[in-house]
């Protein structure tokens, strides 16, 4: 009897990718920041790396490869960062996902905005200078995810960062999950997005997302025209996600994520068509959806310590190991809920998490409670 086969994920965190390639039916390696509960029940092997640089993540895969027979491998966020650790992954496993050139590709802002202004797909102006009046500007890093690292430029902080400036755009954020084979793409589903401020300055981090959308089948077509025009530029493959903000008619692209994004996890088993996909082949059709799925990070809104017999509700994900400490504005957890409509789900989502908070908020209180009897 075959075994499965064995497939490596490498991501700051593994848990969606490991979950989605387990019930694929693969046998799974993560290499994450975390290891967390989730990550563990869905995989073979669990390695925590500090980071996702070459340095820390090398040795791990040569110690993986000795006792396992890895041929291929998925990575999803946290290589912006670190491209050289792609390059050494291109280099001695078959990459799903794309390759080194293209992920370089779309971190190049300058090149990546040019080429949206050579297509005459909107965006908000950008700078690579700093600007004349600076307040009503945005810093972003070059190689940034989650939103984490945008601010509102108060014209006080350092020039000398590796950033780029973005006029602030009002509107409502959103993204549109796809699949490409680097000539044409398959949508889908386009996702309305929320952020949050974590912490002082750092108001733009991602918070959650839905699998619906207010635009209209105008602009959806219209998006749908850039990502075939983008798909076949950039050479994208596999599922790729775009970010964009809309405000009344008019929408404007923000940026293009070269991997599965956290928007996988609302559309069902995507794995298996994202791995053809990469191979060269799109499914003629996508399954219908039915209803409303939500994803939500929940944040730590000061430092606590996960305690041993915290009792985890269902529709909690990515659920740390116990004694894990979360300092304030970190992510404790994630969750999900599901709903015949949006405001259902956005409300659950909301109840969710003040749940979350109080019992972690109960555990610690009936703790110190025992330590003063």
């Amino acid at each position: 009897m075959n075994r499965p086969e064995v497939l490596l994920i490498i991501a700051g965190s593994g848990r969606m990718l490991a979950e989605a390639a387990h019930k694929a039916g693969y046998q799974v390696m993560v290499i994450d920041h975390f290891a967390d509960l989730d990550t563990r029940a869905h995989a073979i092997e669990v390695r925590r790396a500090p980071s996702l640089a070459l340095e820390h993540v090398a040795p791990i895969l040569e110690d993986l490869i000795g006792c396992y027979g890895v041929g291929r491998v998925i990575y999803g966020s946290g290589l912006e960062y670190h491209p050289e650790t792609l390059e050494y992954l291109n280099s001695r496993f078959t990459l799903m996902g794309n390759a080194p050139d293209v992920f370089r590709g779309l971190q190049n802002k300058v090149v990546f905005f040019a080429t949206l202004a050579r297509l005459k797909i909107p965006f908000p102006q950008v700078s690579f200078t700093v600007p004349d009046i600076r307040c009503e500007w945005l810093t972003k890093p070059m190689q940034g995810l989650g939103g984490l690292g945008i601010r509102r430029d108060d014209a006080k902080g350092s020039c000398d960062e590796d950033v780029y400036w973005q006029k602030f755009q009002p509107g409502t954020p959103g993204s549109v999950l796809f699949l490409a084979d680097s000539r044409d793409a398959r949508i889908v589903g386009f996702n309305t997005q929320r952020t949050v401020q974590v912490s002082a300055g750092l108001e733009f981090a991602f918070f959650g997302l839905i699998n619906h959308s207010i635009l209209s089948g105008r602009q959806k077509a219209l998006i749908s025209l850039w990502l075939t025009q983008c798909v076949q530029i950039f050479g994208l493959k596999g599922l790729n996600s775009l970010d964009f903000i809309h405000d009344g008619e008019h929408v404007f692209v923000l940026e293009i994520n070269p991997r599965p994004s956290a928007s996988m996890q609302l559309y069902g088993d995507l794995l298996n068509l994202h791995i053809e996909a990469c191979r060269g082949t799109l499914p003629d059709t996508l399954p219908g959806q039915k209803g409303f799925a939500g994803f939500q990070v929940v944040y730590a809104d000061a430092e606590l310590r996960i305690p041993a017999d915290l009792d985890w509700p269902d529709w909690a994900r990515d659920r740390p190991e116990a004694g894990a400490l979360c300092r304030a504005g970190q992510p404790v957890c994630s969750i999900e809920a599901c709903g015949r409509e949006p405001q259902e789900v956005w409300a659950a989502l909301a109840a969710r998490q003040q749940q979350i908070f109080k019992q972690l908020n109960k555990v610690q209180c009936d703790g110190i409670s025992s330590e003063c009897e």
